[in-house]
């Protein structure tokens, strides 16, 4: 029996490592099949899904380079993907929009300023006073302003 790609043989497991099995196949030759081709579910260990000498059914994917390739997940049906039920899902409730903002001042955060500008040119009017009320402040408080030190006395 020769090996062709796409054939299903059956074989029997020579060796396990952590990436793989090695399988004997019935004309002599030796594949491996990769861990990720052992089992539909996840495989973390080979060792819980195959002994040395097991007896299994493997299908031949590639034969590169004198080494052949194989996989048992493929000989195997696929499992069926259930479609989930209403009552798999949690209870959610359903979706409420927050109440209309009546007036800018219904928000703690600005009901403590006054009445904010509506256009740009506003804002940058409010935005450039306070900044130079902060900068004076700033100097006053330095001794920055009219040449006087802190103790009041010119410099």
């Amino acid at each position: 029996m020769s090996v062709e790609i796409g054939k299903i043989l059956d074989g029997k497991v020579s060796g396990i490592s952590k990436f793989g099995a090695f399988v004997d196949l019935p004309d002599g030759s030796t594949g491996m099949v990769h861990i990720s081709e052992i089992s539909q579910s996840y495989v973390s260990e080979i060792k819980d899904f195959l002994k040395l000498g097991d007896e299994v059914k493997v299908k031949v994917l590639s034969t590169e380079n004198g080494k052949i390739a194989l996989s048992i997940k493929q000989t195997q049906p696929k499992p069926e993907n259930k479609p989930k039920k209403k009552s798999d899902f949690k209870a959610r409730k359903p979706y409420k929009p927050a109440p209309p903002v009546t007036s800018p001042g219904d928000f703690e955060w600005q009901s403590a300023r006054p009445e904010a500008p509506s256009s740009f040119e506003d804002m940058m009017s409010v935005f450039k006073k306070t900044s130079e009320d902060k900068i004076s402040d700033l100097k006053r408080s330095s001794g920055e302003s009219r040449g006087y030190s802190r103790r009041g006395m010119k410099k």
